[in-house]
C-alpha cells in the first residue's frame, strides 16, 4: 500500500484529492495545524506547521503540497525525507501574472512565489526527487475560495449582485476537482521535473464569468450595474474594514487584463481536459473536509 503525504488536505483541492487517494488504495497522512480525528481507516491526521514544528514522517511514496508553497519549499529544504517520494506541488499563476503589477504588495507576492518555486526545485533535484509544479488560475468548486464562492455567498445573503461594466479581461476558472485529478496524474507520470500552467476549460470575460455566477445562485439576487470607476470607490470604502484590507487596488486594474494559462503542454503531456465553467447552485456549497 503506497504511503502518501498530503499538505493542505482540508483546502480546496485536498477535499477532492484525499477521497480519491483513499479509494485508490493509498495510506494517506494528512497534515493540519489543528488536531483531527481519523475519518477513515487509511487516513491519518498529523498535527504540524510547515513554518514551525513538523512531525516525523515514515517512508513516503508521494508528497502532495496543496498549501502555501513558501512553507513547503522551506520544509523540503531542511528535511531529509525517507525514500524517494514523488513531489507534486500546487503553486499559482500569480507568480507570473502579478510580477509586473502596479501594486507593490502584488509584486511582492509574485516574488515570494517565484523564490519558493526555485527553492522547491533546487531541493528536489539535490535529493534526486521527481517533481512537478502546477500553477493553476482562479480555483473554485469546493465552496471555500475567497473569490467566486465569496461573491456568490454575499450576493445570496444581500440579494444584490454586482454587474461589473467594462470588465473585459479574460479569465479561465478551474475546478478544484480537476486539479485533484491532475495531481494524481502527475504523481505517476514518467516525464517529471516540469512546470505546468493550468487553466479551466473555458476562457471568458470577467463580466461573462460573473454573469454565470449570478445565474447559478440558489436564490434571486438583483443585478446592480457597477462601472469599474464606481467599484474603485467601493473598494476604498471596503478597505476601511479590517476584513477587507487584504484586497489590493491591483485587482481593479486587472479587470481589463487577461489572466489565462497557456496549458497546451499539460493537454499534450498528461491529457489535461478541464471542464468548462458551468456553475450550478451546488457549486457554491461547502464541500466537507476529508
Amino acid at each position: 500500500m503506497p504511503t502518501t503525504l498530503v499538505l493542505g488536505a482540508s483546502g480546496q483541492i485536498g477535499r477532492f484529492l484525499v477521497p480519491r487517494l483513499l479509494h485508490g488504495g493509498h495510506r494517506v497522512i494528512a497534515l493540519s495545524r489543528q488536531a483531527h480525528a481519523e475519518a477513515h481507516g487509511n487516513l491519518e491526521w498529523r498535527q504540524g506547521d510547515l513554518f514551525a514544528a513538523m512531525p516525523a514522517m515514515p517512508q513516503l511514496d508521494a508528497v502532495y503540497s496543496l498549501g502555501p508553497l513558501d512553507g513547503f519549499s522551506a520544509w523540503l529544504e531542511r528535511t531529509a525525507l525517507q525514500g524517494r517520494p514523488r513531489i507534486v506541488a500546487i503553486g499559482s499563476m500569480s507568480a507570473v501574472s502579478k510580477q509586473d503589477s502596479t501594486d507593490p504588495a502584488e509584486r511582492a507576492l509574485a516574488a515570494t512565489l517565484q523564490a519558493a518555486e526555485r527553492r522547491l526545485i533546487a531541493s528536489a533535484e539535490r535529493n534526486g526527487l521527481a517533481w512537478t509544479l502546477l500553477r493553476p488560475t482562479l480555483i473554485y468548486g469546493a465552496g471555500i475560495d475567497r473569490s467566486l464562492s465569496l461573491i456568490a455567498r454575499r450576493a445570496s445573503r444581500w440579494r444584490l449582485f454586482p454587474r461589473l461594466l467594462g470588465a473585459t479581461g479574460l479569465r479561465q476558472p478551474v475546478h478544484a476537482e480537476d486539479l485533484a485529478e491532475a495531481c494524481i496524474a502527475r504523481a505517476s507520470a514518467t516525464n517529471s521535473n516540469r512546470v505546468f500552467d493550468l487553466g479551466g476549460g473555458e476562457r471568458l470575460t470577467v463580466s461573462a464569468m460573473l454573469a454565470r455566477v449570478h445565474a447559478s445562485l440558489p436564490r434571486f439576487a438583483l443585478g446592480v450595474p457597477l462601472p469599474i470607476a464606481a467599484a474603485g470607490v467601493a473598494l476604498a470604502c471596503a478597505r476601511l474594514h479590517p476584513r477587507w484590507r487584504g484586497i489590493h487596488y491591483g485587482a481593479l486594474a486587472r479587470l481589463r487584463e487577461d489572466l489565462v494559462a497557456e496549458d497546451s503542454a499539460a493537454r499534450e503531456q498528461f491529457g489535461w481536459s478541464p471542464r468548462p465553467f458551468a456553475p450550478i447552485p451546488a457549486t457554491w456549497q461547502i464541500q466537507p473536509p476529508p
